[in-house]
């Protein structure tokens, strides 16, 4: 694949689902350049302990199509992975304008920089390129209580992230279409597990109770999504990228439906057994309601049957022992936690997730 057999850049590589991928890829043989911006949800911290002569990072941000070709020409990759952009829902009803930026604009950066370099490769290298990108299940809206989203289900975004998410989707279906670029979009549900940012639900509901703070939880707290544990995601992505069909589109899910609440719920009885709270008190006597989030989709829930049938793929991790595993983590990595979250605090821009 490309001018070296195994060498993918990865955009993004310091976030949550980055820096597991990786992880993984150097693992698997291959050599790495994380391509990251460094924003307050992408840290160097989460990739200290990784020491490997097939890793390099260049901070940069994607969207700078000048640095991003620049890489490319240096690098040399035979596939690209794009994890990059900004993707917490709160944050672009509130910002929007930087998920227009980083989802969008940086999108079509980074495909523009890759054609670029792969248009000038050799008959062979070109056929063995693959350009993946990792999108979520927000761009199909909302299901009711039956059925799961399918590769063909209608687009419907919800908020300015799902619709910055779809635009990106579409901008990297074009480039197949109209240049023939071998692109493959993936559409994943809600990951979880070690080195996601405390903005999020998991995080956020460990990190806060045992610091004794309250737990919020939009509306009624029913609103279900699929979850999956980020290295089962990460194992689904290099699936994609090495078998999949260019053009194609799969989907990645968990096979694992909860309500917001009973994922809360669930941690805090974790907690009880793993940090137990002085007095005889119970971390879910933290939980406090909230108004719900606007446009705040119903449920989440994926059909994963072409990934499973075409590449073999299926998540491996069950849902109350990845839970563990990761509250686990999180109580023993507590200066993780502080690093990343101090900037913002300082700041006063901690939210809920």
């Amino acid at each position: 694949m490309g001018r070296k057999d195994k060498s993918l850049l990865v955009t993004g590589g310091c976030g949550f689902i980055g820096s597991s991928l990786v992880r993984l890829a150097l693992d698997r043989g291959y050599e790495v350049l994380n391509l990251d911006k460094l924003t307050y949800a992408g840290n160097l911290v989460s990739m200290v302990e990784v020491r490997s002569a097939s890793y390099s990072f260049l901070q940069a941000d994607v969207s700078d199509l000048a640095l991003v070709s620049e890489a490319f020409g240096r690098f040399k990759p035979s596939g690209v992975i794009h994890l990059a952009a900004e993707s917490h829902v709160d944050r672009s009803i509130d910002e929007p304008a930087s998920f227009v930026q980083t989802n969008i604009v940086g999108t079509y950066s980074l495909l523009q920089a890759a054609l670029n370099y792969w248009t000038r490769l050799d008959a062979t290298c070109r056929k063995a390129f693959r350009f993946l990108h990792v999108s979520t299940d927000e761009v199909f809206g909302s299901l009711g209580p039956e059925g799961k989203f399918q590769e063909s289900s209608r687009y419907d975004p919800r908020s300015p992230y799902a619709a910055s998410k779809a635009a990106s989707d579409h901008m990297v279906r074009s480039y197949w279409h109209t240049y023939g670029l071998p692109i493959l979009v993936t559409n994943c549900s809600n990951n979880y597990g070690p080195r996601q940012f405390p903005e999020k639900l998991i995080p956020l509901t460990i990190t806060r109770a045992i610091r004794g703070k309250s737990i919020p939880v939009y509306g009624d707290g029913r609103n279900v999504r699929d979850w999956i544990h980020v290295e089962d995601h990460c194992e689904a992505l290099l699936q994609v990228l090495e078998k999949g069909r260019t053009g194609e589109t799969y989907l990645i899910g968990g096979h694992t439906e909860k309500s917001n609440l009973e994922v809360i719920q669930e941690t805090c009885a974790l907690l009880d057994q793993l940090a137990p709270r002085p007095n005889g008190l119970y971390h879910y006597d933290l939980v406090e309601f909230v108004p719900d989030r606007p446009g705040h989709d119903w449920r989440y829930a994926m059909d994963t049957s072409k990934i499973e049938t075409e590449l073999g793929w299926h998540p491996k991790k069950e849902f109350h022992l990845g839970l563990r595993q990761t509250v686990e983590w999180y109580l023993s990595n507590q200066a993780w936690v502080d690093q990343v979250l101090l900037p913002r605090e300082r700041n006063g821009q901690m939210k809920r997730g």
